[in-house]
């Protein structure tokens, strides 16, 4: 088999015709990284062969040659690849890295999502029809996968891996907790006990939102957090200032009580 046309998306054997441009690509990307407009791959009706540049029908295989395209072709997408176990996902529009019984489609996120989501994540309707909230880029016909978070937004796979060795934990949409925080909270717990606020804040309090449970609560404030009374988290937002707690007043004794209060023959004494 011929050397193929590589690029950093694609392993394939042809040059792409864009229908927008008429210029030959090995992919879409490299089309739109080059040009000021974007290729419909689903437009695309010819390719070249990279083996004896013959230009032809989009198809699996060379009608001259009969080199091989590439491994895996769809009809629809236009795309050809290395065999990956890819599909092509009909309610998606597009072809997805299998295998296929690893995923399931998500009619209400509009989105193929790991077989373990399955009933096990919150949806948000056409969550995938929006831009990564990281890195701004598409998610639907993205190349990397997906991520769910408990909040039910989606971000890249590689992003959400970025947020983790950030410990960036809230969801860059809501502000949701993005992984279980049981732990860290337990970890904040115990630092609190151990580090008490100076005598004039220890009654101190605050009135805060929860990010997690959307409660809203007054605390006491602490400088390394306030833990939402309604579910523990410490992923909380101040709400106001500072509530100080008014010093009960030690009024002095006057005269008259002074006199009451003097012990029998105390004045003859003084006189």
């Amino acid at each position: 088999m011929a050397a193929r046309v590589g690029c950093e998306h694609y392993t394939r054997n042809c040059l792409l015709k864009a229908p927008c441009c008429g210029k030959l690509y090995v992919c879409r990307l490299c089309h739109d990284a080059e040009e000021s407009h974007q290729m419909d791959r689903f437009k695309v009706e010819e390719v070249q062969c990279s083996e004896c540049q013959t230009l032809q029908q989009a198809q699996q295989a060379c009608q001259q040659c009969h080199v091989q395209f590439g491994e895996y072709y769809c009809d629809i997408c236009h795309l050809f690849d290395k065999d990956k176990k890819q599909y092509h996902c009909h309610p998606c529009g597009i072809c997805r890295i299998g295998p296929r019984e690893k995923y399931f489609h998500c009619s209400k996120c509009n989105l193929c999502l790991a077989q373990d989501l399955q009933g096990n994540h919150k949806c948000v309707e056409n969550v995938s029809r929006q831009n990564c909230p990281v890195c701004m880029e598409d998610i639907h016909t993205s190349r990397i996968g997906a991520h769910v978070l408990p909040c039910g937004h989606l971000l890249h796979k590689t992003c959400f891996d970025d947020m983790v060795r950030t410990s960036a934990y809230r969801c860059p949409l809501c502000m949701h907790s993005a992984w279980d925080m049981e732990y860290h909270w337990d970890q904040i717990d115990k630092e609190i006990a151990q580090s008490p606020m100076p005598t004039e804040y220890q009654d101190t309090t605050v009135k805060i939102m929860c990010n997690d449970c959307q409660a809203h609560c007054t605390v006491l404030f602490h400088v390394l957090g306030m833990k939402c009374s309604g579910c523990g988290s410490y992923n909380t937002a101040q709400d106001g200032g500072l509530i100080q707690r008014p010093q009960q007043p030690h009024p002095e004794l006057n005269d008259n009580e002074l006199e009451a209060n003097a012990e029998p023959g105390q004045h003859d004494e003084l006189e």
